[in-house]
């Protein structure tokens, strides 16, 4: 199978490169070799790889910085989705495109299913489904449009690499504590990718993180046990919890974004482990790098 990976540079894509089957024959590009904003770009590459599979993963993910960049934002993450939509069907290439829970206001209080109406409450999260909106237009619903959450990797910067780098200057944190989600690691998504490459029945608008639920407080408190406990860490610093209207930020956040992953779990026949399960399994791994 030959495969196509956009957003290559950013964690998701990375981890897509690491765990790539030897069975696929994988071109990935970065932005500095093809912009999906690039109509014209896009078509013509498309054009001359054919692949039978494009995963689209490149994405404007600054969610603060989306609010006063707005339109850059809508150009990557709407407009560069509907481009990669179009050249996937002129050129007979299916397509699995990476969505996010910030398309929900996390107002409901209970685990959104993917039918679920959205209402984004930023730009980001508007962008996001805006493209979702295009990718099922121009594909008539025929493509994988996978929404996920709290994405880490020890590629790139997150929340987790973040975190860690003030725990070793030693600083305090003060952490949100009333916005809960599932922290998920980008091997575990890379790997249901991949199985999903197989599935081809797989389609539409579905959801995948880890198992388990968290707020952020709780995603801090235990990355700090966990790096302790493997040695990533000297000693520990002080963590207190604190609200959102406490810590205000440009873009507003759902408090409450769990996603329903059941139909997707069942449907690539994977349970995922628990968040915490991965989180270690993610810093040993870290560590393990930092060793070579």
């Amino acid at each position: 199978m030959r495969i196509l990976v956009t957003g290559a540079e950013g964690q998701l894509g990375r981890e897509l490169l690491h765990t790539a089957p030897t069975s696929h024959e994988v071109t990935a590009y970065g932005r500095a070799e093809l912009d999906i904003t690039d109509v014209d770009g896009v078509e013509s590459e498309i054009a001359r790889r054919k692949p039978d599979l494009i995963v689209n993963t490149a994405a404007f993910t600054a969610v603060d910085r989306a609010e006063q960049e707005s339109e850059l934002a809508f150009s990557i993450n709407a407009e560069g989705a509907r481009n990669v939509s179009r050249a996937a069907m002129a050129h007979g290439a299916r397509l699995i495109h990476i969505s996010t829970d910030f398309v929900f206001d996390g107002a409901r209080g209970r685990p959104y299913q993917p039918d679920d109406p959205p209402n984004p409450q930023s730009a980001y999260g508007a962008s996001k489904r805006r493209g979702e909106e295009y990718v099922s237009e121009e594909t008539g619903g025929s493509a994988l449009i996978l929404r996920t959450a709290w994405l880490y990797s020890r590629f790139g910067s997150n929340f987790v690499t973040a975190v860690l780098q003030r725990m070793s200057d030693g600083r305090p944190l003060r952490i949100v504590a009333d916005q809960v989600g599932t922290p998920t690691w980008a091997r575990g998504l890379a790997e249901a990718i991949w199985r999903a490459a197989t599935v081809t029945q797989l389609q539409g608008l579905h959801h995948w993180t880890d198992a388990g639920v968290a707020s952020w407080y709780d995603f801090a408190v235990a990355i700090q046990e966990e790096a302790l406990s493997c040695g990533l860490l000297r000693q520990p610093v002080e963590i207190r919890p604190t609200t959102t209207s406490d810590y205000p930020t440009p873009a507003r956040r759902p408090p409450y974004s769990v996603l329903d992953k059941s139909i997707t779990w069942s449907g690539l026949a994977i349970q995922p482990p628990h968040w915490r399960a991965a989180l270690r399994s993610m810093l040993l791994e870290l560590g393990e790098a930092k060793d070579v």
